[in-house]
């Protein structure tokens, strides 16, 4: 078993608290519709109920709703009976008892596990420090992009994403000149391939051929998606520069196709004399398969692809604007599955290209959790971060002091530039730069607080200002912290969120304390196992076996020949096998093994020693010696290691438990008990 495993079974029940979660931000938690009902003015008051203790374990109490709740969640499809409440209770104390020695031994505390559930609560806490609204707008949006295709255009001018202000504007300047002259009827593909500083405008002239949803940067797709054809958009930033943006074509999104290829590579600098030799090679290939060869034979004949010829040309599925344009419109041309197309050339090399199969668009449902996993890994998700940072600050009461900002920000120097701010330089600067509140309760976030931030997050960046570093560090310390604020909160906030950390808490706890008393020392103790094998061997029993040789013939003469001789008994059987091999290669092969009564090579044999009658299958023929019955003995523990390994482990766990419930006495509070299942 590994660790893996178990965190990984307990991270399944994570689907229902981000439901929870979700509910819960928006105020539909089951208790606040109960106690609210249809008019708050008027909800009569609630009488809570009492919790009773059902459990005391070495002295801890656990109630009733927290079994109740754990029993609920891991049995939701069965009925709840006495005894499988029963049943669940003793794998519950167990349970317990285990973490209860943990915590003893202090596991708890060891860098290890803290730095490890440290993780875990990072990936948890996900879910309720994301914009759920924004988040499912991106999805959808993205979605709906998938479904159409543009071709565009562009001009690029680089500008670094931190550049300075005065170089921003410089650039912006020149962009806008560009546009103007275009405007004025200057051609789109002259300016991009004189004024772009795209590489590829020198070829293409600024054209970037079809695209979807997901393939260029978010404000880049977003402003190709929106513009009609012909229009020119005014200038355009990304982390790249400022681009100018034509669309040349929209057209319904072409879907997915799944082709194999043969491919004739051509050479860079290739000569004349060497293009004419590739293009007779793809020649020499399409006239094989016109002519009847199959199309596995002619990849494995003429392909260069050596990473798809083994698959027979085979390559992944792609949609618009994964492969180069003259491969992708030829792909997606071919008209029937199995069809090939004629030589087709590209800038790497020749290619015959055949269609395998193709489809459309997934739908939504299909198509939305690779979705929102390519947009958390987007640029775009800055959305979402950003405006769960701007709902805790309103519901926290966000308060920035700007005299206490500038005044910090006045003690930054050149060094930041370099990675080399001294953080000693803040040791007198105390005051707070932003307050967030919560129940009366102001907390501080101080000068000191950000100079320790900016100690540990600054890096080189020589081609921007200090003080424009400085004031972007600050932004993401704030956003930083202000998401911080909020998962320290989400224990007492989400029930479920707090549930689940125990849950993975000790889930950590148990998995690293079973390992070291009963999984790992099973496999260690090498003498216990053989003390235990020898109490038990008993019970790893092998059936009746044979000692058997076994002869497979090629045809009836061999198999006819062999059992002459073997009857004779003048020669030894490989003697035999060896002269019949003479007259014919691999007449016939002998192997020698031990096989059970059941088997299903000699079930059908009579068991007593001997040759059995000739059997038929698969255009050959078998004769089985059985040279010796065997009567029912014990396997050696090397023959069932695995089983007798696993049995060790339920007996070290079985006594572990034993060892426990001495140390830790358990007190079940059974009037309680049988409140779970009579109501």
């Amino acid at each position: 078993m590994k660790k893996a495993i178990l965190i990984t079974v307990l991270a399944t029940l994570s689907l229902n608290f981000q439901l929870s979660a979700q509910a819960t931000k928006k105020g539909n938690t089951p208790a606040k519709q109960v106690a609210t009902g249809k008019s708050p003015a008027v909800a009569p008051a609630l009488q809570v109920p009492v919790d009773p203790q059902l459990l005391e374990i070495g002295g801890e109490s656990i109630m009733k709703s927290e079994f109740e709740r754990v029993f609920r969640k891991n049995n939701r499809d069965s009925i709840s009976t006495e005894a499988s409440i029963k049943e669940y209770l003793d794998l519950y104390v167990n349970y317990k008892l285990k973490v209860k020695e943990a915590e003893t031994l202090k596991l708890d505390t060891s860098e290890a596990f803290v730095n490890e559930l440290s993780g875990y609560r990072k990936q948890l806490a996900q879910p309720y420090l994301t914009d759920k609204e924004v988040n499912d707008n991106l999805i959808k949006e993205a979605y709906e992009r998938l479904k159409k295709d543009v071709r565009a255009s562009h001009i690029l001018l680089k500008l670094d994403a931190n550049a300075l202000p005065k170089d921003t504007v410089l650039v912006n300047n020149r962009i806008l000149k560009i546009r103007e002259a275009i405007m004025k009827g200057a051609d789109f593909g002259k300016m991009a391939k004189d004024s772009s500083e795209d590489p590829s405008a020198a070829e293409n002239r600024g054209d970037l051929g079809y695209f979807t949803g997901m393939q260029m940067v978010y404000p880049f797709e977003t402003v190709a998606f929106n513009s009609k054809v012909g229009q020119v958009s005014m200038p355009v930033r990304t982390r790249f520069g400022y681009h100018l943006i034509k669309v040349m074509d929209t057209r319904d999104a072409q879907g997915e196709v799944h082709v194999e290829h043969i491919m004739i590579k051509i050479p860079k600098d290739a000569n004349d004399s060497a293009l004419k030799t590739e293009e007779a090679q793809i020649n020499l290939a399409y006239a094989a398969l016109k002519n009847g060869m199959p199309w596995d034979t002619a990849v494995s004949k003429y392909s260069e692809d050596k990473g798809s010829i083994k698959r027979g040309g085979e390559l992944p599925w792609f949609g618009t604007g994964r492969m180069v344009p003259e491969f992708e419109k030829v792909a997606f041309a071919i008209s029937k599955d199995g069809d090939y197309s004629q030589p087709v050339k590209t800038s790497y090399g020749w290619h015959i290209i055949r269609r395998i199969e193709r489809r459309g668009i997934p739908t939504f449902d299909e198509k939305k959790s690779e979705l929102k996993q390519m947009i958390s890994r987007d640029s775009r998700n800055e959305a979402s971060k950003m405006s769960m940072v701007n709902k805790i600050k309103a519901e926290y009461n966000y308060k920035e002091t700007p005299k206490t900002k500038n005044e910090f920000l006045a003690i930054l120097d050149s060094n930041l530039t370099n990675g080399e701010w001294d953080l000693n330089k803040a040791d007198k600067f105390v005051s707070p730069l932003f307050t967030l509140t919560q129940n009366q309760k102001t907390t501080n976030f101080t000068q000191q607080d950000f100079a320790k931030y900016i100690s540990t997050h600054q890096t080189k960046r020589t081609n921007m200002s200090y003080l424009i570093i400085g004031n972007e560090m600050y932004n993401d310390w704030v956003g930083d912290a202000v998401l911080a604020f909020e998962e320290s909160r989400l224990d007492n906030k989400y029930p479920d969120f707090k549930n689940l950390m125990k849950e993975y808490r000790d889930g950590i706890l148990l998995f690293d304390l079973t390992d070291k008393m009963v999984w790992s020392k099973a496999v260690k103790d090498t003498m216990g196992l053989q003390e235990f094998y020898s109490k038990n061997k008993n019970n790893y029993m092998w059936d009746e076996r044979a000692q058997v040789v076994v002869y497979t013939c090629s045809n009836a003469k061999a198999a006819a020949d062999l059992r002459k001789q073997l009857l004779k008994g003048k020669k030894s059987a490989d003697q035999i096998v060896s002269d019949i091999n003479k007259n014919t290669a691999n007449a016939v092969s002998k192997r020698e093994a031990i096989y059970s009564k059941n088997d299903e090579l000699i079930s059908s044999v009579e068991w007593k020693t001997g040759l059995s009658k000739d059997i038929s299958s698969k255009d050959q023929l078998t004769i089985i010696d059985i040279k010796k019955v065997l009567d029912p003995e014990p396997k050696a523990l090397e023959e069932a290691k695995g089983i007798i390994t696993a049995d060790f482990q339920t007996y070290l766990e079985k006594e572990w438990i034993l060892s426990l419930k001495s140390k830790y006495p358990v007190e079940v509070k059974n009037e309680v008990l049988q409140t779970l299942w009579s109501k």
